[in-house]
């Protein structure tokens, strides 16, 4: 498979890595990037050398991007909405607009509600199915086109380890996540006939808002720092032409949802 596309120079390389990257001059949107997990990979790219887009409904899109540019990385903050169709094409749009290409998808944006299966509302069940299962669906369609013509198509699927154990309170979440897993290695058999990866990443417990704003009792020792899951996500980024991870877990030590 040849690029369709011509790759855009990188004019600053980022601090600590130079051109001899294997990501250098790649585009990756991370999808829920205004914070969190998606925050720190859209950072930990951006050193590696890549063009990040950083989409997300929250305003934290700017902040991230603003970060970056400071640092001499390239960032390109989008209004995204992971549920709306047109949201995605746009997205997609303004990416090879900017940039002339798209390598990289990480659909990284989650939502949760801790309530009793008999008290969360069908309004918040498919509130959380939408943004967590089918966001990805809705963006992957959106995006697979460049990433095809990339030559380097690689799409990221964020799950946790509640794609593999199930506790009180999150069966929306767990539906999603098993859901998202079951999806990411079916769309790994379809990517290869079409020269796209396919990765699901486990990530066991990190120490961002998405925990510790629900949970303030929780022991953030118990947790590990998101750059330790953002570094993994480059390590399989980084892998040869002919190598693909299709799965990856990164637990904290103490993970307590786990064995």
């Amino acid at each position: 498979m040849t690029d369709t596309l011509e790759r855009p120079p990188i004019t600053v390389p980022a601090p600590g890595h130079g051109p001899t990257s294997r990501l250098a001059g790649r585009v990756a949107l991370v999808t829920g990037g205004g914070s969190g997990l998606g925050a720190v990979t859209a950072q930990v790219l951006a050193a590696a050398g890549m063009h990040v887009a950083i989409g997300d409904l929250a305003d934290g899109r700017e902040a991230t991007a603003a970060a970056i540019d400071e640092d001499g990385g390239s960032a390109l903050p989008l209004h995204l909405d992971v549920t709306d169709a047109t949201s995605a094409s746009d997205g997609i749009d303004a990416i090879v607009e900017r940039f002339g290409r798209l390598d990289v998808l990480i659909n990284n944006a989650g939502v949760d509600k801790t309530a009793a299966f008999e008290e969360l509302s069908l309004e918040d069940w498919d509130r959380i199915l939408a943004v967590n299962l089918r966001g990805p669906v809705v963006m992957t369609r959106a995006a697979l086109p460049a990433l095809r013509a990339s030559g380097h198509g690689h799409i990221v699927n964020i799950a946790s380890t509640a794609a593999k154990r199930a506790w009180e309170n999150a069966s929306a979440y767990h539906a999603t996540k098993w859901g998202l897993l079951g999806l990411s290695h079916a769309l790994h058999t379809e990517g290869r006939r079409v020269g796209v990866k396919v990765t699901a990443v486990v990530a066991g417990g990190m120490r961002t808002p998405f925990l510790l704003e629900r949970f303030p009792d929780l022991d953030p020792e118990l947790l590990q720092d998101p750059r330790n899951v953002a570094e993994t996500i480059r390590f399989v980024l980084e892998q040869p032409a002919e190598t693909v991870i299709p799965e990856v877990t990164v637990l904290p030590m103490r993970e307590t949802s786990w064995p």
